[in-house]
């Protein structure tokens, strides 16, 4: 059995290409498909977490 490839991305913060690519940011558009902003892990804590949508959903419930 062939091994899976591994993703290859590159840093938004620094520009390194990393194998071990972290979603720092998903980008959303009103038509066609969005899209994630990926960091290297050293990068990675820069940024917030991304919020899990269902939990936007449970925030706003509980508003109510």
């Amino acid at each position: 059995m062939t091994e899976a490839r591994r993703p290859v991305r590159m840093c938004v913060r620094c520009g390194v290409i990393t194998r071990d690519p972290v979603v720092v940011s998903e980008v959303h558009q009103s038509s066609g498909p969005g899209f994630n902003v990926y960091a290297c892990p050293e990068c990675a804590s820069y940024y917030p977490p991304v919020p899990d949508v269902l939990d936007l959903f449970n925030d706003r419930d509980r508003r109510r």
